[in-house]
């Protein structure tokens, strides 16, 4: 409570005091006819406004009076209060509480954010360190913290203990395998004159990094093979231990034996399951979105680096979107 509000109510609490201690005074000089009368009419005015007043707004200073002349006021005549009595019993008791309130303590300082923030850091770039190894790490800085409070900060940041974070997680296993991966798929565009052109493209999984193999009107057997060919002729892209397609009638058995004489694995997705294959579902759709969509395709001379070959593999970099 502010100073200035703290002098207001203690001035309220006096000036309400003052009154009610002349009011008591005029009541002593009265004869007890017009103070039962006076009684009566009181009543009556209190249920007058009882049925009118949904709830009084009741200041501090009210609620000390009132509690203070309930001490006084045998609990017979308690009805008479325009509150519930357990509300005056709960305004004593936080009237008792605010008396006897001591000023708290200041306990043990809490942990500055930047050696936290350091803690958090040092666990996360070292998996193998337990909050022991750490707290000594700091303490070679010049940081002395205890291990507990190594440890709660660690259990705040959701940290895992040292063993579980060392273990090889599920991202980190596909992440490893990601480099030995490549997946294939068509795209088809129709062109300003209606024609569908078949592109075929190959995509990195650890890299995202996209492959343009060939655009064509007629992706027939012998086209198909070639761009395989093609693929594990370069020695940037090779060797990879697993291709991905899903079960398109256009990859001809030639396709896979190019890849198989390779020792590359040729993986085919399942039967209406294109999240088997979602990077290059990915990459169609950002391809779509972000290019097809907006682009009057003429023909397949938009899609090759080099006018006068389609087979030639061209490079993309860069991510797909999400």
């Amino acid at each position: 409570m502010k100073p200035k509000t703290r002098q207001f109510v203690i001035l309220s609490l006096l000036y309400w005091a003052l009154r009610r201690l002349l009011e008591l005074v005029v009541l002593m000089l009265r004869s007890d006819e017009a103070k039962e009368v006076e009684i009566v009419v009181l009543r009556h005015e209190l249920h007058v406004l009882k049925r009118q007043v949904g709830r009084p707004q009741v200041r501090l200073a009210d609620r000390a009076l009132l509690a203070a002349a309930s001490r006084v006021l045998p609990k017979a005549r308690w009805p008479t209060f325009f509150v519930r009595p357990e509300t005056i019993l709960t305004w004593h008791r936080k009237l008792v509480a605010r008396r006897w309130t001591y000023p708290r303590k200041r306990g043990r300082p809490p942990t500055r954010a930047d050696i936290r923030s350091l803690i958090v850091r040092l666990a996360r770039e070292n998996e193998t360190w337990g909050y022991r190894r750490i707290q000594g790490e700091l303490l070679g800085l010049g940081i002395k913290v205890a291990p507990s409070t190594v440890w709660t900060v660690l259990r705040q940041a959701g940290i895992d203990p040292a063993p579980m974070r060392a273990g090889l997680s599920w991202t980190a296993f596909l992440k490893a395998q990601a480099a030995g991966i490549i997946a294939c798929d068509f795209v088809t565009v129709d062109t300003v004159f209606l024609r569908r052109m078949f592109i075929l493209f190959f995509i990195k999984i650890d890299s995202r990094r996209v492959l343009l193999g060939g655009v064509t009107s007629n992706p027939d057997a012998s086209w198909v093979t070639q761009q395989a060919r093609n693929l594990v002729s370069q020695s940037e892209i090779v060797p990879f231990r697993f291709l991905i397609r899903d079960r398109d009638a256009k990859f001809a058995d030639g396709f896979d034996e190019v890849f198989r004489s390779e020792d590359v694995q040729v993986i085919r997705t399942p039967i209406k399951a294109p999240l088997a294959n979602a990077f290059a579902e990915r990459f169609v759709g950002t391809l779509r979105r972000e290019c097809l969509d907006r682009t009057l395709i003429l023909g397949s001379g938009h899609w090759s680096r080099s006018s006068g070959s389609t087979s030639i593999i061209t490079t993309a970099t860069g991510r797909t979107g999400r």
